[in-house]
């Protein structure tokens, strides 16, 4: 009768998710617009220990056929290998400017202080837009344009694209689709840009704001504390106006995983502050996984009732199903669908090491900087 009863849950919950979660599994890159109007723009490049990718980085976006006013600000927050040095040979242009960060005072994270003072330099430019991207995201020549015409055509005010990841390693194939199948189970890009619904999101790597509108809510001030700042600045935006995620798009990120570690650490950064630091909905959210996730195959194999065999069957085979897109999007062996509860089984694991962290006083560690206490 358990068995049953779970198996009938797992298969419930991937009925809804396929059939009523906007979508989100079906993954394509957005037709940006490349005409768009001469709006004057700034990027903004918070960039720490980043001498193996700043280069690429910023040549992509000297290269924009962008026909309007553009300059680049990149800070260098307090980085050990040169990476300022680096940026100025790779850029090499009146339209890049390279600045030092000032000391990281308290209640900030690293990262969202030296956007902060990136912005305070962009002002000198009076930008329509600003581009917040980071140092290993090589953008396409017309994505710029793409992005203004996309911001400009749908009045919105923030659009973000949740560029293509890197994927050519073992262990990049394995777990760097299930990465973005996940983001976009808990953000579909049609609620995100449904202005009925409360679901707001952005990918870091690539978000247009524009700067009135960052203004008005306060500045990255107003997020200055968060980890997962990203998405803490759409919730921002969407509560004064609009927001828009895309997925794959003209823009890439050129950072590499080799092994399964730096993406275990990348989960286990963050993870726990996506739950809000909570105890209950850690439990709640591990509960939920096992039965999505790692109950159906179980299910399927070891259960005594036909029933519960027959359930389990039906949720593991529209995971996988759910799977497909995204993988066939990142050009992987449609045979790794299968093993997505396997993946789940890593990515929960690091869920709760993100949890024992955060507990330990060690959470948000990234790049030498622990940026998440624990709550007294």
């Amino acid at each position: 009768m358990a068995a049953t009863i779970i198996g009938a849950a797992a298969a419930a919950i991937w009925l809804y998710l396929i059939g009523f979660r906007g979508r989100f599994w079906w993954v394509r890159q957005p037709a940006l617009v490349s005409s768009a109007p001469q709006r004057s723009i700034v990027a903004v490049i918070p960039a720490r220990n980043e001498t193996a990718v700043i280069g690429r980085a910023l040549s992509s976006l000297l290269a924009q056929h962008y026909p309007g006013p553009f300059h680049i600000v990149v800070v260098d927050d307090h980085s050990s290998d040169g990476t300022a040095r680096v940026a100025r040979v790779a850029g090499g242009h009146d339209r890049l400017t390279v600045v030092a960060a000032q000391p990281v005072p308290a209640g900030w994270t690293g990262k969202l202080w030296a956007v902060r003072q990136g912005i305070e330099i962009a002002r000198r430019w009076r930008p329509d837009y600003l581009l917040l991207t980071d140092a290993d995201i090589v953008h396409a020549p017309e994505n710029l344009a793409g992005l203004v015409a996309q911001a400009e055509s749908g009045g919105y005010d923030l659009v973000s694209l949740m560029v293509r990841l890197h994927c050519r390693s073992l262990w990049e194939r394995l777990l760097i689709p299930a990465f973005v199948f996940f983001f976009f189970k808990l953000y579909p890009p049609r609620r995100v840009a449904d202005p009925s619904r409360r679901t707001a999101a952005a990918a870091g790597g690539c978000m247009l704001i524009r700067q009135d509108t960052l203004e008005r809510i306060g500045g990255v001030d107003s997020i200055r504390h968060e980890i997962i700042d990203d998405c803490a600045l759409a919730r921002r935006v969407k509560a004064v106006g609009a927001v828009w995620l895309g997925a794959a798009g003209a823009a890439s990120s050129i950072r590499e995983y080799r092994s399964w570690r730096p993406i275990w650490n990348m989960i286990a950064r963050c993870a726990f502050a996506q739950l809000g630091y909570s105890a209950s909905a850690l439990v709640g959210t591990v509960a939920l996984m096992s039965v999505m996730y790692l109950a159906p195959p179980l299910l399927l194999l070891l259960s005594d009732a036909s029933a519960g065999r027959m359930l389990g069957a039906t949720a593991w085979l529209g995971m996988s199903l759910a799977f497909l897109p995204i993988l066939r999007s990142y050009r992987c062996p449609i045979g790794l669908a299968p093993l997505l509860p396997g993946i789940a089984l890593f990515y929960t694991a690091a869920t709760v090491a993100s949890a024992i962290l955060f507990w330990r006083g060690r959470g948000g560690y990234w790049k030498g900087r622990f940026q998440a206490a624990p709550i007294p």
